[in-house]
């Protein structure tokens, strides 16, 4: 008998500290209206003593809480992150131990702001490969990974972390998808940059000088992207399927891009869900907390009647949408 993955649970957990746009206005040359009017984001949560892996098993936590599932019944456990806590361990094995997920093998996924919905499609294809049940998760502990001098990036991002169950079913609800990257065009958005310290390295000039572990972006070329190839990707993908969606989450970026690919694609701007004014940009957590945050607010019901897109876009450059019956 076929089966197939379906999304049984949500959960997230956000750091407790709250940063609003007027307290970053204290110490950086910027403004509540000015971050507010161009991004739509006007709080973030942030880190004062938890890292990735600890958001990550409170999240987590709550998943289990939720469905009350033996953790020893997990079969894998994947997260999405470009902020983790080492090299290795990955963050999804320290999931595995913080839960006492023991019979779970783990491993991370880094495709940035496109790593939930890149982790969702390779649990979803475990699951149709005999698995029975995994964790997917989104962590991002980005304050770490920010030059908070610079308010054209710092302003932009929150950390949190969020995630679903995903449980075996007879019937499909990932309808389809198309994930797609151009690494080509990987230097309009960069982070974590290490320098080979190898006494066998020959660096090239200042290169070290040159080159910041900060995350760097260039807007510019990143909203143009958005407009062109995310857009199309989602067009192609409802078109070529005939699906009338629900819901629209996308990955929460900047409100501007939103609306902007609403307008383009002809669909009701109410159909996009947005909370990126009381989080900012979150990277892979974003669309799980979005997800999360929809079904606790009973927009999103998860009784397999609803049909909803998702889709991320960010460093790689990496983007993808998935149809699925929630």
């Amino acid at each position: 008998m076929n089966q197939y993955g379906k999304i049984t649970y949500t959960g997230s957990y956000l750091p407790e500290r709250n940063v609003t746009n007027e307290e970053l206005s204290q110490f950086m040359d910027t403004s509540d209206e000015w971050i507010s009017s161009r991004t739509g984001i006007r709080s973030r949560h942030v880190v004062t003593s938890e890292n990735t892996s600890d958001l990550c098993i409170k999240a987590a936590q709550v998943l289990l809480d939720k469905s009350q599932i033996d953790p020893e019944t997990i079969d894998f456990i994947i997260v999405a992150t470009i902020t983790p806590d080492y090299q290795m361990p990955s963050v999804a094995c320290q999931v595995q131990a913080g839960i006492k997920a023991v019979n779970a093998f783990a491993f991370d996924i880094s495709a940035a702001c496109s790593g939930f919905i890149y982790s969702l499609s390779i649990g979803e294809k475990m699951i149709r490969g005999g698995y029975k049940r995994g964790i997917i998760l989104g962590g991002e502990t980005l304050s770490k990974a920010l030059n908070w001098e610079d308010r054209t990036s710092a302003v932009l991002f929150g950390d949190g972390a969020a995630g679903v169950i995903l449980e075996a079913v007879e019937k499909p609800h990932l309808l389809a998808e198309k994930l797609q990257s151009d690494g080509q065009r990987g230097s309009a958005l960069t982070s974590g940059f290490q320098f080979n310290e190898s006494p066998f390295y020959q660096s090239e000039g200042n290169k070290r000088e040159q080159s910041s572990s900060f995350l760097k972006m260039n807007g510019r070329e990143i909203f143009d992207f958005t407009m062109n190839d995310v857009s199309k990707n989602i067009q192609s993908l409802v078109d070529e399927h005939d699906f009338e969606a629900d819901y629209f989450l996308l990955h929460q970026a900047n409100i501007r891009i939103i609306d902007k690919l609403a307008k383009k694609l002809k669909i009701p701007r109410e159909k996009f869900l947005s909370n990126m004014d009381k989080y900012g940009n979150t990277s892979a957590a974003s669309i799980p907390i979005l997800l999360d945050e929809a079904v606790n607010k009973g927009i999103i019901k998860l009784d397999s009647t609803q049909q909803v897109v998702l889709t991320g876009f960010g460093g790689g450059l990496t983007w993808g949408t998935m149809l699925l019956t929630l």
